[in-house]
């Protein structure tokens, strides 16, 4: 079965190429807020607008739009010439985005004349007020949710097919929020770029991209570990489906039930080709993911260029620095300096600011400072029993202040309860500097395996609660507890 061309397709549901040709030309942007303002006129009236107000609100966005002049191609524009009124201007628009089938007029039995919005119109304004107006970028669990079911033993078992059909789904859907989130990246960049103030600077590294990007979504897609999960959910597409007969006949026999139209041959290859594209959309996440990274990181750096930048032509000199390169863009216009045109250049002289050089301007080198070689002497040899005492008691404290796991055992040991109790930290009594340089010994040699104890915090296990603080005595600690062995 041949596949359809999707021009095809879409020029015969539009009915000519005149639907898509009034958002291409000189006068796009008067369409698009003619359409925009009609097609939410028309979704408050279902039985239609009258002719008139559809002429009042074109009369409006003309208003909005005075550079707007007819194609010198179109019909409209030589009955135009005759036209000296708005009205009569706006009365051919109206002509125009009927026959370019963006408005209907229905033909009814009595003499009212109502227009309809096209749904066709109507879908591509949505997306066009989507792309104006983007929603915040999110990233879910759907990617760490396929993994899970191709995990699911049970579910490939008893429903291979609905789970394959789910799995492609929801992976589309988490492309989609990857994409999301590159073109997020991107659209807080520019508008780093474009920023001429500090404070706007700031505002949008700290309030808008840390509230919309770097603390939701980007935090979400480092937590999923994705890296780790795909190469396993990979490999089960292939090993638990695609190379399993037992499945690929349960696939073909529950595709087949759905459509008894369909041959053996054909409802094999369509369970291939799914579980080929499945494979292909897993193998898309992590380059993509890698691209996120990528532009965050470009985010940051160009984040801290441009703070730099606003730094020094916010200053006292800014307008000195703006004169200096408003002449050198006058200067360089239609030329490369790569191509020797700097040096052709006579470039404006720069005022330096008011400086001291401490040896003068004779020269600012300054050489070494070259030191007389002295002869060493060596330490005495000889050690009292003084020396020897004082080194020793150095030592024992040295040994006794070590963060070492016989000091976190030790301290255990001095808590109450036998093997197996649960200390919260909270209960945990810390006095002095000797409590605290146990407090650190504890949480340093918690993963130890020679440590007589077993630490649990529970920002591993509710990775979305704000961790607790425990106050103690002279410090605070997060909340944790600790398990005897």
């Amino acid at each position: 079965m041949s596949h359809e061309l999707l021009s095809s397709a879409l020029f015969r549901e539009t009915r000519g190429t005149g639907f898509f040709r009034v958002l291409a030309g000189g006068n796009a942007a008067f369409y698009v807020d003619a359409l925009d303002d009609l097609e939410r006129e028309s979704s408050d009236r279902p039985d239609g607008m009258a002719r008139e107000e559809a002429i009042v609100m074109i009369v409006e966005t003309l208003e909005r739009h005075p550079g707007f002049e007819f194609d010198p191609e179109s019909d409209e524009a030589a009955i135009d010439q005759q036209a000296s009124d708005t009205r009569n201007r706006a009365r051919l628009i109206l002509e125009h985005l009927i026959k370019c089938r963006w408005l209907e007029e229905p033909p009814r039995r009595d003499w009212r004349r109502k227009l309809h919005f096209d749904a066709h119109g109507a879908t591509l304004i949505t997306a066009l007020r989507k792309i104006a107006w983007p929603d915040a970028a999110v990233f879910t669990d759907k990617l760490i949710g396929v993994c899970a079911l191709l995990a699911n033993e049970t579910e490939l078992t008893e429903r291979p097919w609905e789970s394959v059909e789910n799995c492609l789904s929801t992976v589309r859907e988490g492309l989609n929020e990857l994409r999301t989130m590159q073109k997020s990246v991107q659209r807080f960049t520019r508008r780093q770029m474009e920023e001429e103030t500090l404070q706007g600077n700031l505002a949008v590294v700290f309030d808008d991209y840390s509230e919309q990007m770097s603390n939701s979504c980007y935090a979400s897609l480092v937590r999923a570990r994705l890296p780790l999960r795909l190469p396993e959910a990979v490999r089960r597409i292939g090993d638990r489906l695609a190379d399993d007969h037992g499945a690929l006949s349960a696939m073909q026999e529950e595709v087949l039930r759905r459509h008894p139209e369909m041959s053996a041959e054909t409802a094999r290859a369509r369970v291939s080709g799914a579980l080929d594209e499945l494979t292909d959309l897993l193998e898309r996440v992590l380059p993509m993911a890698d691209e996120i990274d990528r532009r965050t990181a470009d985010f940051t750096r160009r984040s801290l260029a441009r703070f730099r930048y606003l730094q020094d032509v916010t200053g006292e000199r800014r307008t000195e620095l703006k004169s200096f390169f408003e002449e050198v863009n006058r200067l360089v216009a239609g030329k490369r300096l790569s191509h020797g045109a700097g040096a052709l250049l006579d470039f404006p002289g720069m005022l330096l600011p008011s400086m001291k050089v401490p040896s003068g301007l004779d020269s600012l080198h300054t050489p070494p400072l070259r030191r007389t070689p002295m002869e060493q002497h060596a330490f005495s040899d000889d050690v009292d029993e003084t020396d020897r005492q004082a080194g020793l008691r150095d030592m024992e404290k040295a040994l006794r202040e070590s963060l070492s796991v016989q000091r976190a055992n030790a301290f255990i040991l001095s808590l109450p309860g036998t093997k197996g109790s649960r200390i919260e930290s909270s209960d945990i009594s810390v006095t002095g500097e000797k409590g605290f340089t146990d407090l650190i010994s504890l949480l340093l040699h918690a993963e130890s395996p020679e440590a007589r104890f077993r630490l649990e915090v529970g920002r591993v296990t509710h990775e979305e609660q704000t961790p607790r603080i425990d106050p103690l005595d002279g410090c605070s600690v997060e909340q944790f507890s600790i398990i005897k062995k």
